[in-house]
């Protein structure tokens, strides 16, 4: 993705200064929310390495099934709970708009997070 477009997260950065950082390895997520933002993002661009690497080592599966034909649309992030830079925990709520074969979806989930030697990994999320 160009560095110079609308991130996918809708931040209202740029891809380059938001979860492009994040998904080249330059910089890690500072808080919970955004590396669910930059989860979501890597969700929409279909970068199943940086999903997985995100993930806690605990909980990660051996592959991310990423369908070509899933378009992520918009994120709303509902509730964040901790997870700020000097926390070791966190909890992001959100709701993310997606189109497929089927139409139009909705996803909401509560995710949890922790932080270990400063940085954070998604562990697992409810789905509503």
């Amino acid at each position: 993705m160009a560095p110079d477009i609308r991130c996918p997260c809708l931040s209202g950065e740029v891809y380059g200064a938001c979860c492009g950082r994040y998904h080249s390895g330059a910089h890690t997520a500072p808080t919970a929310e955004v590396l669910m933002r930059s989860r979501y993002s890597a969700f929409a661009l279909g970068l199943e390495r940086y999903l997985l690497n995100s993930w806690h080592p605990s909980t990660r599966p051996d592959s991310v099934d990423l369908d070509d034909e899933t378009r992520w649309t918009r994120l709303d992030i509902e509730d964040v709970r901790r997870g700020g830079p000097t926390d070791s925990e966190g909890v992001v709520r959100f709701t993310a708009i997606y189109r497929d074969a089927d139409g139009g979806h909705r996803l909401t989930e509560t995710s949890r997070f922790v932080r270990e030697s400063g940085v954070w990994f998604y562990v697992d999320g409810i789905h509503a």
